[in-house]
């Protein structure tokens, strides 16, 4: 952090005069008008909170000038770049929404459990793409892939069943991934399947899918 004008920090030494005044104040203060003629009865009494609040006007405006005294100052923080070298790979998260991934054989289901393992992974990642891809009886792109992981976490976690036909076309679901990938750059690109079944719908069976992922361009 820095300052727009240092030098006027200085005028916080005027605190030092200030506070010794108020404490002279304090102790200078006259006495009572109205007088007892014996208060030892009254030494054991409790304190009341409210005596300590004629301190409580002194300390607000020392707070008050010690904030303006700075807000004078302009504290600042620089813009700073940091390069980093870092090889970025391209990743899209095939999810299985299916109906079958209600099962709570995993707690409290198959697809939540799913859910939290991707995010797990996403918290991971530093500076890779990754998208996501769900599937059922048809797939579809829910999140390209993007380094806005905070976006791809909110989108995961809205996920849920019944949004296309139900079904398990894993192959589909490959394919969709295979093809988000397709005009990737990235020297690397990969595609993480989450599924809890076989295949049982789609035009495109999972191997037949797969074999496709060799022609992505490098």
């Amino acid at each position: 952090m820095s300052w727009a004008n240092p030098h006027l920090l200085w005028l916080l030494l005027l605190l030092i005069p200030i506070i010794g005044y108020q404490i002279w104040k304090h102790r200078n203060k006259k006495n009572p008008s109205l007088l007892f003629s014996n208060t030892s009865g009254l030494k054991n009494l409790s304190g009341n909170w409210r005596s300590y609040g004629i301190w409580a006007a002194p300390l607000l405006q020392i707070l008050a000038f010690i904030l303006i005294v700075i807000a004078l100052a302009r504290p600042q923080y620089k813009n700073t770049t940091v390069e980093r070298n870092a090889e970025g790979i391209d990743i899209v998260l095939t999810l299985d929404i299916s109906t079958s991934m209600k099962a709570e054989d995993l707690k409290p289901n198959r697809l939540e459990a799913a859910k939290g393992v991707a995010e797990d992974f996403i918290n991971k990642r530093i500076s890779d793409r990754i998208g996501l891809v769900l599937f059922a009886r048809q797939s579809f792109t829910m999140v390209p892939p993007t380094l806005d992981y905070d976006l791809l976490k909110r989108l995961l976690e809205d996920v849920e069943m019944g949004v296309v036909e139900d079904g398990t076309a894993i192959g589909m679901g490959i394919a969709t991934a295979v093809n988000r990938l397709k005009e990737s750059k990235a020297e690397s690109k990969v595609i993480i399947l989450l599924t809890d079944g076989q295949n049982n719908a789609g035009e495109i069976d999972p191997v037949t899918a797969a074999d496709l992922g060799r022609f992505l361009r490098y």
